[in-house]
This record gives C-alpha cells, structure tokens and sequence, in this order.
C-alpha cells in the first residue's frame, strides 16, 4: 500500500512542477517586491506586517477556491473569462498610474488590512493572469496537483514577503520609489495586455 502511494506521489511530480513553474511566474513575488515597497512605502513596519498577512491569506483564499472549484465559480456570477481579464487589466492599470502619478497607493482612512487585500492580495498577486493559469492547470494536470501547486506558492510568497523589510532597508526610500515606479510601467504594459487579450478573446 505504501509502495503504491509512493509511486503514486511519484508519478505526480512532473505535474506538479509543471503546475508551480507556471504559477510562480505569473504570480512572481519576487518581481513585484517593489511594487509591494511602494504601496507600502508611507507605513509602519507594524503595518506593513498587517497589509502583507491580508495579502497572503486574500491571495491563497481567493486562489485555493478557483483551484478547487475552476470556472464554476465565474460561471455562478455570469463572468466570462475575457470579462474578467478586462476587469483585472482595468484594475492593474489604475494602480499602476497612481504609483507612477502619485507615488503609491496613499488612502489615509483604509486599513492596512484593506490595502493587503486590495490591491495586493489581488489583483496583484492573484489577478486574472493567475487564475486562468489555475484554471487551466485543473483542466490539464488534475485537482491535487493544482491544489498543492497553489500552496507551495504561497508559502514562497509567504517567506518572501516575511523578510521583505531587509529588502526594503537595503533599497532605501529613494530607491524603492525608483524602481517601484520602474516595475509601475512593467505592470500598466501586462494589465493593458490583458485587456488587448481579453477584448479579442470576447470577439472570437
């Protein structure tokens, strides 16, 4: 029996790499590290901790559920995938300007928890690019390794936003505003990407 769970786990791991690789790109924490300096530049360490737990725990929620369920869930609220893509490009854009106009995402009377969760948890970690990927990765290599896939990712992001504070030290102010606003344009090319893609996919 344990020979056959063994060979079991084995013959899952091809999928489950294929499923990590793919997330973890889209996703890319490590990418948005200066955006997350950014957003975040104005607050306490204390808070920062805050915004990036919301973060985590938005982010994995909102992932593990379309892990599991796919697009029923777009399907029960009458969202096509390209609608959503417009919607999270839209989104994505919005922030992007206001890092580049503004400087950050500056809300006096939000929470850090509601920051953490909007737009970090999503769409910046979790927006349309990472949920079709989850959905296609149910469809391709199977409930489990999707599942799992997510949870590896999101303890990486976990780890990675655990110690960005040293990252954001090493940086400074001046610099994590420059590159901050240097990934804002990367950021504003993928959402407006993503609704170039999502209008075509509506109309074909």
């Amino acid at each position: 029996m344990n020979y056959d769970i063994l060979q079991t786990i084995i013959a899952m791991i091809p999928d489950l790499a294929k499923g990590i690789i793919s997330l973890f790109t889209i996703v890319d924490p490590v990418g948005n590290v200066p955006i997350f300096i950014g957003l975040t530049e104005s607050m306490s360490e204390t808070d920062r901790r805050k915004a990036f737990h919301a973060a985590v725990i938005t982010g994995f929620l909102l992932l593990l559920a379309f892990a599991i369920s796919g697009q029923r869930i777009l399907t029960f609220f009458g969202i096509s995938v390209p609608s959503f893509m417009i919607a999270g490009g839209a989104l994505l854009l919005i922030i992007s300007v206001r890092i580049l106009i503004v400087g950050g995402w500056r809300e006096f009377e939000v929470s850090p928890e509601s920051i953490g969760a909007v737009p970090i948890g999503f769409p910046l970690l979790v927006g349309p690019g990472a949920i079709t990927t989850t959905i296609l990765n149910l469809q391709i290599i199977g409930l489990i390794p999707t599942v799992l896939s997510v949870l590896i990712i999101f303890a990486m992001v976990w780890v990675i936003l655990r110690f960005i504070d040293m990252i954001y030290h090493f940086l400074g102010k001046t610099g994590s505003m420059v590159i901050a606003r240097v990934m804002a344009m990367f950021i504003a090319a993928i959402a407006v990407q993503y609704i170039l893609q999502g209008i075509r996919y509506t109309f074909h």
